[in-house]
């Protein structure tokens, strides 16, 4: 269970994780040691499971994200296993959701552009193993993307 402070911990790590473990500390109104002990606690039990960078896909020139909606064949008892590793090697495919219900499997697909993605689509994921159907959903904005919990 999380205490308060630790939630206090979370919260400013979460909103700043470059900061050092005194700024931390700081921050937190605690000393540089007792918060360090308390985050390697954190990440001991597995409440962080790491801290990562964020980088920014469209800086790199990647322009074009798809989500793809894919049911599978289930007349096939290792589609999802089979599709799931498969798909995973597409270098392009930056997220893989499952489902319960109709749709099995959503994949995130970025490209460079449409000429890119068309190649994507055609040659990797067309070729991914037990699809029964498939739905391409084009990317228009992003309206929230923050992966901050409410601590």
């Amino acid at each position: 269970m999380l205490d308060d402070l630790d939630r206090r911990i979370l919260r400013q790590w979460q909103a700043d994780p470059t900061l050092s473990p005194a700024e931390l500390a700081e921050r937190c109104g605690m000393t540089p040691a007792r918060v360090q002990r308390r985050q390697m606690r954190l990440m001991d039990t597995g409440a962080v499971k790491g801290v990562r960078a964020v980088i920014d896909w469209q800086a790199l020139g990647y322009s074009v994200e798809v989500s793809l909606r894919v049911t599978l064949d289930k007349t096939v008892a290792a589609a999802f296993d089979e599709f799931l590793k498969a798909a995973r090697e597409v270098p392009e495919v930056v997220e893989i959701q499952t489902f319960l219900g109709r749709v099995d499997v959503r994949l995130s697909v970025i490209a460079q552009d449409m000429a890119h993605y068309q190649r994507v689509y055609r040659t990797r994921v067309l070729t991914l193993p037990h699809i029964s159907d498939i739905e391409p959903l084009m990317h228009v904005a992003r309206i929230k993307a923050d992966e901050r919990l409410p601590i």
